[in-house]
């Protein structure tokens, strides 16, 4: 299965704004969805019934992030999801469902729920509260 009947771009000019991945993706072997620079990575790490993984400790290796990216996991529910370039300017609305997974990864974006609506949502933190957003 190919990195593009995985995840679906969202992008303007060329710059992608979010990553779905439906919760009917998978692969059977492992594989990245996103660039290794990314601020975030996304992908699929496949491994089979008599697989394990090493013990190990992730080293305290010092980046530099820009921004809060995130990534969604639509729990329960169904919604739309807009997004929107640097300018606030709409770019395309996408309809979620139950097991899919969105990656914001620049622009903006906002959610309107269709019915009762629970996410699971994983950001870089430290999150500083209100100040971290800007509404539009």
């Amino acid at each position: 299965m190919s990195i593009g009947t995985l995840v679906e771009r969202i992008t303007y000019r060329d710059r992608v704004l979010a990553c779905v991945i439906r919760a009917d993706a998978e692969p059977n072997q492992t594989t990245f969805l996103t660039p290794p620079d990314y601020q975030m990575q996304l992908g699929f790490v496949v491994y089979p019934g008599s697989g394990a993984v090493p013990r190990h400790l992730h080293r305290p290796v010092e980046r530099h992030v820009v921004g809060t990216p995130e990534v969604l996991l639509v729990r329960k529910g169904h919604c739309l999801m807009d997004t929107y370039d640097d300018d606030e300017q709409l770019v395309s609305t996408t309809e979620l469902h139950q097991g899919d997974v969105i990656m914001l990864v620049a622009g903006g974006h906002g959610f309107r729920m269709v019915e009762d609506t629970v996410f699971l949502e994983v950001k870089q933190g430290p999150f500083n509260g209100p100040s971290d957003k800007r509404q539009f």
